[in-house]
């Protein structure tokens, strides 16, 4: 079973899948398995606050150590020595609404978004685009915050569209020396060129990897939305559009939706896969709802500044991860609610 170490906190967690155990299992081995490992389906994370709340759901992409493709874009990629988890869906326009709402207006850090009226309109459920890298970094760095843990990104000045610093030696608690962008304390972080790779490519069936982000690995059918299977958001009209987050095609084999198309995604990593600067060009994957099928394909990868923001093309999604960090402790509400069934599964023995 694939473990994450511990569930984010004051995170609001909600299984998929629900915790199996055999009603002869002690109490004490359901609350292990319940504060340190994760079903096949990450879950629902809620942020925000009341008022102002927005979920998240997350797919565990397991298969830790799985080799690299050396048939795609950059020439070795999608290599992962751990277990993460994913978004399932991009980043929607409600959520960075509701970050404004509960961050950014207070602090002069609001995120702005492209006007999408001439393009399908900006409804809250479209996918968040125009949000510029630096941007997306700040968004990720309050998910971290606001749920009780470290910043992914090191920010020096104030503007919501500065370029970010890069971690040092002298961050002992931060600094990673094989990327000087992430805080190795982060649980949540924009994808790598690794992990978006993976996400998007790779099937664990069969240890391979795959030209489209789609079930069977072949071109995906274009549609204006759905969730049909082999299905993806791309060669539309202009006009049209992208669609909701949560309509815009069939998954990858991981599960995961738009990898291939709707709207283009940052990657955490720089163009030059560098990461040595933080004015560095950052690089995109995914296509858009207007491409043609080549660009949702493993081969392709573009870039642009991490200052360019109103793209209307480009949003991002994060992903969740086992930071190196001290285990947070889980809440009383956690604990008193596994009491509780704890107690309810021993009447029920007791009846029996």
């Amino acid at each position: 079973m694939d473990s994450f170490g511990a569930f984010p906190m004051d995170g609001n967690i909600v299984f998929s899948e629900g915790l199996i155990m055999k009603r002869s299992c002690s109490l004490v081995a359901f609350v292990f398995l319940a504060i340190h490992t994760v079903t096949a389906h990450a879950g629902t994370i809620t942020f925000g606050s009341p008022g102002n709340q927005f979920t998240m759901e997350f797919v565990a992409i397991g298969n830790p150590g799985n080799a690299a493709d050396t048939t795609g874009t950059p020439a070795v990629v999608g290599s992962v020595g751990y277990t993460y988890a994913i978004g399932k869906y991009e980043i929607s326009r409600d959520m960075i609404t509701k970050y404004n709402a509960n961050f950014g207006t207070t602090n002069s850090l609001v995120i702005a978004l492209a006007d999408m009226t001439p393009y399908g309109g900006n409804g809250s459920n479209k996918p968040a685009s125009g949000a510029s890298w630096n941007e997306a970094a700040r968004f990720v760095n309050w998910l971290n915050t606001s749920s009780g843990g470290y910043a992914a990104y090191k920010f020096t000045s104030n503007g919501v569209n500065d370029n970010i610093a890069l971690w040092t030696t002298a961050d002992i608690l931060d600094y990673d020396t094989s990327n000087p962008y992430r805080s190795k304390r982060a649980r949540f972080a924009l994808p790598n060129y690794h992990e978006w790779y993976k996400a998007a490519y790779y099937d664990p069936a069969s240890s391979t990897y795959f030209d489209y982000p789609s079930v069977n690995g072949l071109t995906p059918t274009p549609v204006s939305g759905g969730t049909v299977d082999n299905t993806a958001v791309y060669f539309q009209p202009g006009p049209s559009g992208p669609a909701a987050i949560d309509n815009a095609g069939g998954l990858s084999r991981y599960g995961v939706m738009a990898l291939g198309g709707n709207i283009r995604e940052w990657e955490e990593s720089s163009f030059d896969l560098q990461n040595n600067n933080g004015a560095s060009i950052r690089a995109i994957r995914g296509g858009t709802w207007f491409d043609g099928p080549g660009y949702l394909s493993s081969s392709e990868r573009y870039n642009d500044a991490a200052t360019t923001d109103k793209n209307l093309t480009v949003g991002f999604r994060v992903v969740m991860l086992s930071s190196g960090t001290e285990v947070p402790e889980p809440s009383t509400f956690i604990i008193g609610s596994l009491l509780g069934l704890g107690a309810f599964m021993g009447r029920r023995k007791s009846k029996r």
